[in-house]
């Protein structure tokens, strides 16, 4: 049975008007027959898809960036991402010190 993938290309940031995630479509584990006729016509995909270009392959192609880590049991690993906030805390400490002697001698 055949599968459709996508492969995202880097993203495209304007300053003007919305930001472009551009991909790549990937059909995969189809017949020879099929990938042919495919192969023959892929800028009208592309087009109707809104896709930057298909490809197409019989066999089986998998694309790293689409495999979801899983846990031992089967279920899709979830990483929780915190931020270090140890040089944020000096900065702010720093700061409130000058602006606490800046306020001081603006007092005498």
């Amino acid at each position: 049975m055949a599968r459709l993938q996508i492969l995202e290309l880097p993203t495209i940031y304007r300053d003007e008007g919305p930001d472009e995630t551009p991909y790549i479509l990937v059909i995969d584990q189809v017949g020879e027959e099929t990938a042919a006729d495919i192969a023959r016509w892929p800028d009208d995909i592309a087009t109707r898809t809104g896709a930057r270009h298909v490809l197409c392959f019989s066999e089986t192609v998998d694309i790293p960036a689409n495999e979801t880590p899983v846990d031992p049991d089967g279920y899709p690993l979830k990483f929780r991402v915190e931020g270090d906030l140890e040089q944020f805390r000096e900065q702010v400490q720093q700061e409130i010190a000058k602006a606490s002697e800046q306020l001081r001698r603006g007092i005498r």
